[in-house]
């Protein structure tokens, strides 16, 4: 099921992408239904009807809007990306409201429960999840902007407005498809550097390793109730 879930995850920003590059509406469907495919795959997987049911329900709801939409079959395309930024935006801002743990701290306190840490690991981690906030708010309205500027068949155009400023559609397909995983991915390795020279005296597992941790307690780092008054 792991490996599906990442096969669905890299497919579906290709299939827009390529959706985009050729100006296949069809393709649109196909990348979309990978989409629905990726949110259903777990409760799918272990067979749930109801799930199977809403899986056959959504994807007639987004084959209907796209024709009935008739000009605007590309709308639709443009809300995964600028809706997965604000998430993460949402995901990493919220934990630093008073009265709850940032979200890198708690990171940090469930891969570190049994050691003891320098003070300073957990002022650097509510930074830290400050910045990841902060780094898809922008990654947002980067891709927003984008969006709206596009032409042909950007938000704006597809609305009967005509924009002042214009950017290609390639641009924003490339940016929202392509270029974000990228720059995330970048930062995330950098950063990664820049812990191990920041605290040499700490233990660091490797890159790979840190990633198979991290991903095996992501459900109890992410769950609700955790949030704490700080010390």
């Amino acid at each position: 099921m792991r490996l599906i879930l990442i096969a669905l995850a890299v497919s579906y920003p290709l299939l827009a992408h390529l959706a985009v590059l050729t100006g296949s509406p069809r393709l649109i469907v196909v990348s979309l239904a990978v989409l629905v495919a990726l949110a259903l795959a777990p409760a799918l997987g272990r067979r749930r009807i109801l799930a199977w049911v809403a899986a056959l329900l959504v994807a007639g709801a987004v084959a209907a809007a796209l024709i009935a939409a008739q000009g605007w079959p590309w709308l639709p395309l443009y809300a995964p990306s600028l809706l997965g930024d604000v998430f993460l935006a949402w995901l990493f801002g919220h934990t630093l409201a008073r009265g709850h743990v940032p979200l890198i701290e708690r990171m940090v306190r469930v891969l570190r429960a049994r050691e003891t840490l320098d003070p300073a690991v957990f002022s650097y981690a509510r930074s830290l999840t400050a910045v990841w906030a902060g780094l898809f708010t922008v990654l947002g309205l980067a891709n927003l902007l984008l969006a709206l500027c596009a032409t042909p068949n950007g938000i704006l155009s597809l609305l009967g407005w005509v924009p002042s400023v214009t950017v290609p559609q390639r641009a924003w397909s490339w940016f929202a498809n392509i270029g974000e995983y990228l720059i995330v991915a970048a930062f995330f390795a950098a950063e990664f550097l820049y812990r191990q020279r920041r605290f040499p005296q700490e233990e660091h597992a490797g890159l790979l390793q840190f990633l198979r941790r991290l991903g095996a307690v992501a459900p109890q780092m992410l769950a609700r109730g955790t949030p704490r008054a700080r010390p």
